[in-house]
Formats: structure tokens, C-alpha cells, sequence
């Protein structure tokens, strides 16, 4: 299955998108994989705005500048942390029981931004069109709602021992 169909089917079916991912034996390297592409992906949806900022501010500030500080943060901050914030979310629902392993809680995590991308995406170019506004606020609270419904899902799927999945979606 290609990451696009995957991507969409997890809207749908995260949970079986999930141990799909298990049984074709996704692992740390996948992961990360699809940790920098999510992270590249909303640096790119970040450009249109950091345009139009650029643009309204008369020159006071330069596009280059805007889009370094975003770069370094996206690209270069924000993998670690989201690392790292994935890693305790494991140990946390370890402690209370979940069945998973860290590792399977950072490919939720992970799994769950990259399947947010489409959504910052368009939330992205349309702040560079319209700016920031209601239409921009609804988009961006669609994207944060598919990545905690994949994420979630994925934690369910993945803690779930693979005799008792079943055929749930």
C-alpha cells in the first residue's frame, strides 16, 4: 500500500492501517522516517504564510529570516521533542496498562502527524491566501483531530496483542 492510500485510509481505518504497519514489520527506522517527513511537510505548509507575513510587513521583516527561524524549529527542534514526548506517552501507557511498546508508541505518534500532513497542508496555503481566520482555525483544529484520532487508534491497534486484534477497525 503507498504512504498517499495509506494515509487516507487511516482516516478511516486507523487500526487496521496500524497493524498493518506491524506486520509488515515497521520498526524505529520507519518511524523516524515518518517523523522527518511529517516534520518537512509542515515546514512546507508554514511557507505560504511566512510569505504573506513577509509581504505585509512592508520589508520590515525578510522572508529568509522567517523561514530560517521556522526551518530550524521544524526540522531541527521540534523531531527531538516530538521524539521525546512520543517516548514518555509509551512509559506513561505502559504504567497504566496498555500492552504495547515504546517503540509501537512513537510509530503511533508518529504515524498519526504524518497522516495530519494533507490537512496542514491546505490549512497552510490557505493562511498564505486568506491569512489567519476562522476558515484557517477550523482547518487547523481538523488536522489536530485526525492526528489524535489516528494517534489514539494506533495506540489501540498497537497494544493490542496480534491473536486478540481480531477484525475490528
Amino acid at each position: 500500500m503507498s504512504t498517499a492510500s495509506a494515509i487516507f485510509r487511516s482516516y478511516r481505518a486507523p487500526r487496521a492501517v496500524a497493524r498493518s504497519f506491524r506486520d509488515a514489520g515497521a520498526d524505529d527506522g520507519t518511524g523516524l522516517g515518518w517523523l522527518f517527513g511529517a516534520c518537512i511537510l509542515f515546514f512546507l505548509a508554514q511557507l505560504p504564510e511566512l510569505q504573506r507575513t513577509a509581504h505585509l510587513s512592508g520589508g520590515d521583516t525578510p522572508f529568509f529570516g522567517l523561514a530560517l527561524g521556522t526551518f530550524f524549529g521544524t526540522l531541527l527542534l521540534a523531531p527531538i521533542v516530538i521524539f521525546l514526548v512520543a517516548s514518555v506517552s509509551g512509559y506513561i501507557a505502559r504504567a497504566v496498562g496498555w500492552g504495547g511498546t515504546v517503540t509501537d508508541a512513537r510509530l503511533a505518534m508518529f504515524w498519526g502527524l504524518l497522516a495530519s500532513a494533507p490537512l496542514v497542508l491546505i490549512q497552510g496555503a490557505l493562511s498564505g491566501l486568506i491569512g489567519t481566520g476562522p476558515a484557517a482555525s477550523i482547518l487547523a483544529l481538523a488536522a489536530f483531530v485526525a492526528f489524535f484520532w489516528v494517534w489514539v487508534n494506533g495506540l489501540i491497534a498497537l497494544g493490542t496483542p496480534v491473536e486478540a486484534a481480531g477484525h475490528d477497525k
